[in-house]
């Protein structure tokens, strides 16, 4: 189906519709939140029974969450040790492998012994829909880095945790997609990249992308939609099939495991819709965890923390951040947005829409770190973390131009359009309304209450419920504590135990954290989209003490 994925170029009832669905989302935030003010004032009782209505079905959702990131935490710490490059060699005899896996192994650890189990079942099940595996040999890696306004120190340490993959390097294309309009220190530094490491892949290109291409808006997509279409011309050259290149589109401070791209190849060799399909690891932000005030800390953990429940459901998952595909697909939807913001979750539903539905993301089972949003200092790196929660909330955006592409095709069914059409929507939603309900909006019915409903069992009874509710709530906030914890990278030496301590101690910010730094950006964000007031991408202030 041939539907433009742009709100530019619309005309009549199309744009009508764009409009429409534009103005939904901050419309519905905003009478959300003033209306339930409002009844807090004149209909003290009706307000604090949705209150009450609220925080249970908030408590039963923090729980259901609660497991789901424990079961996700779980199985990434089951893969952990694993050896996915030689499970991915071991595809090339299937049968024989598949065998070896169902014999017992005496003696190994339960970690082992589990990932081994998930390894079995997921080759039996691919096994029985009779699907070719492509060969190992024949798989590349196409590695795309925007670059705009960050320095060498940024972008090296990633380039440097590529290399050292076990994947071979020397079927690894990177191409670090600089901007035209980038200051000369920084391009000086990405072309001396390239001279210190091209001996290390199997080529890096630098791509310069002209600055004010009509029809483009100053985005992070069109940077890397001229990348890959350079990167296309090259793999020509080379006669490489587009079905045998990954590619992976990452964040300049982007540092992979060692095992990654292995872990990337064998998913991809065992996804039976490998080209109808993104590939998505869980993003972390441990970079620079311990050089970054407290509440940075505990804002991105809970970034991570998303990401993580949100693995445990491929049906519902959509790409965010760093993310691989089918150079094949990427080149055949016509590669990423050139006028949106949110690109890494559009290029999702611009596939979703292009295949029909037929379209997935695959969780893969390992982590990407990125840098934490720093600055010189505690003010400013505040008010970078609100542009860039903002930028991110921008991911609204998809909602008019999804619900447009779903109108517009049929063979997507109903069933598919309303789930996620309802999941899309409710995340925003839920975003900009959430916290505003659970810190100053829940106590309002109780703090404005008249003589009459102050003698009623509903405003002794209330607080007191609340109260519980919010106490069996703790319990997901110790767990988190644990997790974030656990998931901290190894300790240097200069960093003391002490730090551990307040990392868990700053956790009690949550409440104000999530809510300037999490609701007011959301509806930021959805304010200007239903006002019509456009965002361009802002490049996040990144800095490392150290590269080497």
């Amino acid at each position: 189906m041939e539907f433009n994925f742009s709100r530019h170029g619309l005309k009549g009832i199309e744009k009508k519709v764009q409009r429409l669905f534009e103005i939904i989302p901050g419309a519905t935030s905003w009478a959300i939140i003033i209306g339930m003010v409002i009844l807090s004032f004149w209909e003290e009782e009706l307000a604090a029974i949705i209150i009450i209505a609220f925080y249970m079905y908030w408590l039963m959702r923090i729980f259901y969450l609660t497991i789901f990131l424990i079961l996700s935490y779980n199985r990434l710490s089951i893969e952990k040790g694993t050896d996915w490059i030689t499970r991915a060699k071991g595809l090339g005899n299937f049968d024989n492998y598949l065998k070896g896996l169902q014999t017992l192994v005496p003696g190994i650890k339960l970690k082992d012994r589990l990932s081994r189990l998930f390894h079995r079942k997921e080759l039996e099940s691919f096994k029985k829909r009779n699907v070719e595996i492509p060969a190992l040999d024949d798989i590349y890696q196409l590695v795309i880095i925007p670059v705009a306004n960050e320095a060498r120190s940024v972008v090296e340490p990633g380039i440097r945790s590529i290399a050292g993959n076990t994947f071979p390097s020397g079927k690894i294309l990177v191409v670090l997609a600089l901007e035209e309009r980038a200051p000369e220190a920084v391009k000086k530094g990405i072309y001396g990249i390239q001279a210190e490491y091209k001996s290390s892949f199997f080529d890096i290109l630098i791509s310069v992308h002209t600055d004010g291409v009509p029809g483009e808006a100053r985005v992070k997509g069109a940077n890397a939609s001229h990348a890959a279409g350079e990167a296309a011309e090259f793999l020509k050259s080379k006669g490489i099939a587009f079905k045998n290149v990954i590619v992976s589109c990452f964040d300049s401070d982007t540092v992979v495991k060692p095992v990654y791209f292995a872990c990337l190849t064998y998913n991809f060799m065992v996804c039976p819709y490998r080209y109808r399909a993104s590939f998505q690891p869980i993003p972390v932000y441990y970079n620079n965890i311990w050089d970054v005030p407290a509440f940075a800390r505990v804002i991105e953990a809970g970034s991570s923390f998303f990401q993580l429940i949100e693995a445990t459901n491929p049906e519902k998952l959509v790409t965010f951040s760093s993310h691989s595909m089918s150079f094949a697909a990427l080149v055949e939807v016509g590669y990423w947005p050139v006028d949106m913001v949110s690109d890494d979750s559009a290029i999702f539903w611009k596939a979703y829409i292009h295949y029909d539905g037929n379209y997935k993301v695959v969780p893969i089972y390992t982590t990407v770190s990125m840098d934490i949003v720093a600055a010189d200092s505690w003010r400013k790196t505040v008010i970078n973390e609100y542009k860039q929660k903002r930028r991110w909330a921008w991911g609204v955006e998809n909602f008019p131009i999804v619900m447009r592409g779903f109108l517009k095709n049929n063979k997507i069914s109903l069933y598919k359009k309303i789930r996620l059409s309802f999941k899309l929507f409710e995340g925003h939603i839920s975003w900009a309304t959430w916290a505003f309900l659970l810190t100053f909006i829940g106590g309002m019915p109780m703090l404005f209450a008249c003589n009459a409903f102050q003698h009623t069992v509903l405003y002794y009874s209330a607080p007191r419920v609340a109260g519980i509710i919010f106490n069996l709530a703790s319990f997901s906030l110790v767990t988190s504590i644990i997790l974030s914890i656990l998931l901290l990278p190894p300790r240097k030496v200069r960093h003391h135990i002490l730090n551990r301590i307040v990392f868990a101690l700053q956790w009690l910010l949550v409440p104000v954290i999530f809510l300037f730094l999490g609701a007011i950006p959301a509806l930021d964000a959805q304010t200007r989209l239903m006002l019509g007031k456009r965002m361009e991408f802002w490049v996040a202030a990144k800095k490392r003490e150290n590269t080497k």
